[in-house]
């Protein structure tokens, strides 16, 4: 059976499969015999990153993909070391609640005893001791809870400062920046602030790379990410568009939009959700369409699909 490429997190980190796969409202929306049977194929394709976070939040429904994630791994016969966990951390609330209460019980739910990488959520105010938090992630580590960390779109510039401090510090800084890129969101992950952030050792990890669905036509009154630049309805309109370019490339939309972000030379993993087999399969595909088309044609092609291009800055959030 073919497997797809492999690709290191960050200098340090675990090395990984070039496509991951994620958790927001996947897996509680599947049949389990199913899910089972997504999860085997995956890894036996050499999908080993899986992204499961605890996205419950007071108030809102609650969430249980993460729990029903810990079935899914024991009903497909994997060993721990058959994959990787990646989880999220949240940092509303910090320091006052700590971030290892936080982790372990998202491992709890998880069923693991610790994390090959974990993802910090949005940086959403200033006030957030930064120096403080590369010692309280490299306190996790060594408490062999964590192999690598990262980071979900904050900015070059706060990226720089969690480098610099690690650097200071003799412990080991962000290893990823999971940002939104796609054919359409395309100005932070390729613009200079984050070259300099890559050109350091931190990878990519892309996502939000079919924005929820709606460059498949499937519309915007969808509940998806957040929206920067405004763009989300000129998305929308690109999705013929981008549908006309893959048939004439003989893929699918979902397999362009997905090769386009393996071509970026930073990218270690690409993330996405499946909620069926055909999915999983359609998507693996992409791997076979960059070597097929070549990368420098494929981000040719698809150029005029950039939708962020002068909408967002470059450095981020």
């Amino acid at each position: 059976m073919q497997t797809i490429p492999r690709r290191r997190i960050g200098r340090n980190g675990p090395e990984t499969g070039v496509l991951a796969l994620g958790s927001w409202h996947t897996y509680d929306r599947m049949d389990f015999h199913d899910a089972v049977t997504m999860i085997r194929e995956a890894v036996d394709h050499g999908i080993d990153l899986f992204d499961v976070g605890v996205y419950g939040f007071p108030g809102m429904p609650p969430v249980f993909t993460d729990v029903i994630f810990s079935a899914l791994v024991r009903a497909a016969g994997l060993r721990r070391e058959d994959y990787l966990l990646s989880s999220k951390l949240w940092l509303e609330g910090y320091p006052e609640h700590s971030l290892r209460d936080q982790l372990e019980n998202a491992l709890f739910r998880a069923g693991a005893e610790h994390a090959d990488l974990v993802v910090l959520g949005d940086l959403r105010h200033d006030g957030v001791d930064l120096h403080r938090l590369v010692l309280d992630l490299d306190g996790l580590a060594k408490a062999g809870l964590i192999r690598s960390w990262g980071v979900n779109n904050w900015s070059a510039t706060n990226v720089q400062t969690l480098i610099d401090a690690a650097a200071g510090e003799g412990v080991e800084g962000p290893a990823i920046a999971q940002l939104k890129y796609s054919v359409s969101r395309r100005s932070i992950p390729d613009g200079a602030p984050f070259a300099r952030i890559f050109a350091q050792g931190v990878t990519l990890q892309s996502s939000d790379v079919l924005e929820g669905g709606v460059l498949l036509g499937k519309g915007v009154d969808r509940q998806v990410g957040r929206d920067p630049g405004g763009i989300r309805e000129r998305i929308a309109d690109s999705a013929a568009e981008l549908a006309r370019l893959a048939g004439e490339l003989d893929a699918t939309p979902a397999q362009v939009c997905v090769a386009f972000t393996l071509t970026h030379p930073a990218n270690t993993t690409t993330l996405f959700g499946a909620t069926s087999l055909e999915q999983l399969r359609d998507n693996l595909a992409a791997v076979e369409l960059v070597e097929r088309v070549g990368a420098e044609e494929l981000r040719a092609r698809v150029e005029p699909l950039w939708a962020d291009r002068d909408a967002v800055d470059p450095e981020g959030p």
